[in-house]
């Protein structure tokens, strides 16, 4: 790539960024000046972890740090138990050093998320403009810095990084760079348990790579190796802390049974999904909490409803389209990792809410949005206005449900 198109990527992902982290900071903060803060703030943060500041400024980082933040700085600050095995190490332990000269491992964690949402933007601009075209590229950027799990991208939470590595990866790979490739899987396997799937991924573009004609030099084992071999070791290390620290080198994969996620079968989540999506609805057009259409309510039935019948509204008008047209439009290696990544949550449902977070974990799917960037290049004029409406009063929605503590994802 010239110095001409990584700035390019550099300028669309800042622009991407900035735009939709103003938009996700002016909703967030007029529902909190509308609606105030729900009650289940204390319930989650009971030591003020995620308003350390007083006022006015609780406020203002009120849309980077709720629910899960406090995982990540409990971690940061004293380490693993069982329980928080289930969330992976590199994001607090990086938000925990840069946050030192800042004094605040909240800050530390913000400033670690927004520079790693840009150079993973980037990243997607330049992986879908090798594939795509300068239109595609720049529609998926923009789509993803505007998808609503996107919000994310900009709290404390370990997503942005995620975004970074993986979308690094898979650039690293498509551009022959295989040792920076391995590293990249090593540091997002550290990061997520999703990133055990790129070895997928990487090991599909290799063998593109072998059959490109237009490749000067065909990739060989010690690159195979590289792209597959390395990735694993930032799970093992993971495993092998948590075993030293006393938890039990298994801790991260037990601990998922803690959070509810039970093994059902090979994608049986996408049919519970849809049956909790079903009851969602008529739960919420009954206009009645006396009768609760869920076999587990876990709370308010109208709060739950409304959870299930966004998520699975995401499933049906974005998640499986875009799965489809990954796996018809673009290289067999996308494909693959969409559907290996899926394969996670989808096979592991939440009980009372099947498909929770499922926002979240899409938005850091690259292929799904190198597939939207291109079905929205195929015809801009018709297609990009209510899409990217759509994109925006979903985003809206969700940072200020997430800034007044309701959870979203």
């Amino acid at each position: 790539m010239s110095a001409v198109d990584r700035r390019n990527d550099l300028a669309v992902a800042w622009r991407a960024f900035w735009v939709s982290r103003a938009l996700v900071w002016a909703a967030a903060l007029v529902a909190i000046a509308v609606f105030g803060v729900s009650s289940q703030a204390s319930a989650y943060d009971p030591t003020g972890l995620t308003a350390p500041f007083g006022e006015p400024w609780d406020t203002l980082l009120a849309p980077a740090a709720r629910w899960d933040s406090v995982w990540f700085l409990n971690i940061a600050a004293d380490g693993y138990d069982a329980q928080r095995a289930a969330f992976f190490p590199l994001y607090p332990w990086l938000s925990a050093v840069v946050g030192l000269p800042l004094a605040s491992t909240l800050l530390g964690g913000l400033v670690v998320s927004c520079v790693c949402a840009v150079a993973g933007l980037a990243a997607v601009h330049a992986l879908a403009r090798i594939e795509l075209g300068d239109l595609a590229a720049r529609h998926a950027t923009w789509t993803l810095a505007l998808f609503p799990g996107s919000i994310f991208l900009s709290t404390v939470y370990s997503e942005a990084l995620f975004l970074a590595l993986s979308a690094g990866a898979l650039l690293a790979a498509r551009t022959s760079r295989w040792g920076w490739a391995g590293v990249l899987g090593a540091l997002a396997c550290a990061t997520r348990s999703a990133g055990i799937v790129l070895v997928v991924a990487l090991a599909l573009l290799w063998l593109d790579a072998q059959r490109d004609a237009a490749t000067r030099r065909r990739p060989g084992l010690r690159e195979l190796a590289l792209g597959t071999a390395v990735p694993p070791l930032g799970l093992l290390a993971f495993c092998a802390f948590l075993a030293l620290d006393g938890v039990g080198f298994r801790a991260s994969f037990d601990a998922q049974e803690v959070w509810f996620r039970e093994f059902a079968g090979p994608f049986v989540g996408l049919w519970d999904g849809l049956v909790a999506g079903w009851d969602g609805a008529r739960q919420l057009l009954s206009g009645q909490r006396e009768h609760v259409y869920f076999r587990e309510a876990g709370g308010d039935p109208f709060l739950v409803a409304e959870r299930n019948l966004r998520d699975t509204l995401t499933l049906l008008l974005f998640v499986v389209p875009a799965t489809v047209g990954v796996v018809r439009r673009l290289r067999p290696a996308y494909a693959a990792y969409v559907v290996c990544a899926l394969a996670l949550p989808l096979s592991y449902p939440v009980g009372p809410q099947p498909l929770m977070s499922l926002p979240r974990f899409a938005a850091v799917l690259v292929p799904l949005f190198l597939w939207l960037g291109l079905w929205l290049a195929a015809d801009t004029r018709r297609r990009a206005v209510p899409v990217y409406a759509v994109l925006a009063a979903a985003t809206a929605t969700f940072a200020g449900q997430f800034a007044t503590w309701h959870f979203v994802a």
